[in-house]
């Protein structure tokens, strides 16, 4: 399928591995010139070069904390005007609910909610006026099917999804669309330091802990990074025009929500 974006400028957060890389390289095979984001400068610089090679886009690699002003800056300041964004952010740890501190919040929301917020702040209003965009979130199953170990997490991306209930049906008339994307558990170094969390808590191996966990999944699986890039790309397509403030679960079944 044409999903007719080719020839239009996105930015990825978080893209040098995992669920970000898998959005940049999907986007990039529908011909999207890319600014990719990352803190670990080799990686991304050698996932960029890779990027560009495979698909023949033009892919500019900005290591920078997306979390932090002058990141924000650095990486604004590289793509200019944007049609496509995608925010992502690294999840916080799990832990226990009465051990999580004010100061643990603040971070957690400045990190998973604030930054995409100021991103979207940023260049929304340009594809407004321009009258074309998209934009997808890199959420969590979580705001839809809790996690009790992942409050942390829960909190800031349900405050997301609130901002984005609102706003995504403000910048519609314009052309914008705003959606988020659920992940559930993906083969990525997420998924290995969850397994190896559980592993360590209950006595068992890693490989005993994912099997446990593969068995609650419908799919009997953890979906790939290509999977969700896929899925990613569509949001942002041509395509998906009616789709508006959705937050679009993509988990294996796991969560059995019915509505």
């Amino acid at each position: 399928m044409d999903l007719g974006i080719r020839g239009k400028r996105g930015l990825v957060c978080a893209a040098s591995k995992g669920l970000g890389r898998g959005c940049a390289e999907a986007l990039a095979e529908a011909g999207v010139d890319l600014v990719i984001n990352a803190r670990s400068a080799d990686t991304l610089e050698r996932t960029a070069a890779e990027i560009a090679a495979r698909h023949g886009v033009r892919v500019i690699p900005v290591a920078a904390d997306i979390t932090t002003e002058q990141g924000r800056a650095a990486v604004l300041a590289a793509v200019g005007q944007a049609d496509i964004l995608v925010t992502n952010a690294g999840g916080p740890p799990p832990g226990k609910w009465t051990d999580w501190t004010r100061d643990d919040f603040i971070r957690v929301i400045d990190a998973n909610m604030l930054t995409a917020v100021a991103l979207m702040q940023a260049l929304v209003p340009g594809m407004a006026e321009r009258g074309w965009g998209r934009v997808v979130n890199i959420t969590s199953q979580s705001v839809r099917s809790p996690i009790d170990v992942l409050g942390l997490s829960n909190s800031a991306r349900l405050g997301l999804t609130g901002f984005v209930a609102g706003m995504s049906r403000a910048v519609a008339p314009n052309g914008v669309c705003v959606n988020n994307l659920l992940p559930g558990i993906h083969a990525t170094d997420r998924a290995e330091g969850l397994d190896s969390g559980v592993a360590r808590a209950q006595g068992i191996s890693i490989e005993q802990a994912r099997e446990n966990r593969k068995a609650a999944i419908p799919t009997r699986s953890y979906g790939t990074a290509e999977d969700f890039g896929a899925t990613c790309a569509f949001m942002c397509s041509q395509h998906a025009r009616f789709m508006v403030g959705q937050n679009i679960m993509l988990d294996g079944g796991a969560a059995n929500i019915s509505v």
